[in-house]
């Protein structure tokens, strides 16, 4: 054993770093508590004589004026960059309408000219068919008799409108009623005959069916109220616009026999 080992040594002992948290715990505590009765005490307390100075602000003060002055330009900017907005909102809507709108347009117009190019076409076509079909039936009437003079005129126009279309009111070129074909083809002679088949059935003078002549104005119904016309062409034919679904045409006076007959050439 150590001749010092029995000395007690005057070293004061470690304390641990727990009992120093816990002593330093205790004496916030203590000091807290303090403040708060402080704080709470009786109202004839001492009063604090020691006070620290805040810096005044008046309406006047330079500080003041230049937080205002900062604050009423950001407001305005804000304004100024909201209205912009609504500006460029509004006119990006008014450009897709006005793009809409200009579509739309464009689309009725190539609309508009495929209808007509088909409109065309089909009018072409059927130029084409009533010339190929005026050259048929042309053909199919070389029986009929040779006529001339004035007779041979109004012949001659109306073989020129056969295949034209049947269309009531219709005065030509392309398209007759049966009166206004009439009425057409003896003007070609310097005739003026009334509109209508009513009136045309007594233009001229009353002949017998059986003592037809080419040229002679067949009509079906009474004299004075007749329904339909035609003319004579003879070898028992007849050329008329007959209906909607037949146009001009030549055809048999058997299988439709007329009412009764005028002749004025």
């Amino acid at each position: 054993m150590s001749h010092t080992a029995h000395i007690r040594s005057h070293r004061k002992p470690r304390r641990s770093s727990s009992k120093l948290a816990l002593r330093a715990g205790v004496a916030g505590g203590v000091l807290s508590t303090i403040a708060v009765a402080g704080s709470a005490g009786p109202a004839n307390a001492e009063p604090v004589t020691e006070t620290i100075e805040m810096p005044a602000l008046t309406i006047d003060s330079p500080e003041l004026a230049g937080a205002v002055a900062l604050s009423a330009e950001a407001t305005q900017q804000a304004a100024l960059a909201l209205d912009l907005r609504t500006q460029e909102n509004a006119a990006a809507v008014k450009a897709a309408k006005a793009a809409k709108q200009a579509k739309a347009e464009a689309e009725r117009k190539a609309e508009a000219e495929r209808k007509a190019e088909e409109a065309a076409r089909a009018a072409a076509e059927e130029r084409s068919s009533r010339s190929s079909e005026r050259t048929t039936l042309s053909d199919a009437s070389q029986g009929v008799s040779n006529v001339s003079g004035s007779v041979g005129t109004v012949i001659a126009f109306l073989k020129a409108q056969l295949g034209d279309a049947y269309v009531m009111g219709a005065t030509g070129p392309n398209s007759w009623d049966c009166s206004s074909l009439v009425q057409a083809a003896f003007r070609q002679v310097g005739i003026d005959l009334p509109r209508v088949s009513q009136d045309q059935s007594v233009a001229g003078t009353q002949v017998s069916l059986d003592n037809l002549q080419v040229g002679d104005i067949l009509y079906w119904g009474g004299a004075g109220s007749a329904y339909h016309t035609g003319v004579y062409i003879g070898d028992g034919k007849y050329l008329d616009a007959a209906n909607p679904s037949k146009g001009v045409v030549i055809q048999e006076l058997s299988g439709y026999p007329a009412s009764g007959a005028v002749r004025v050439l």
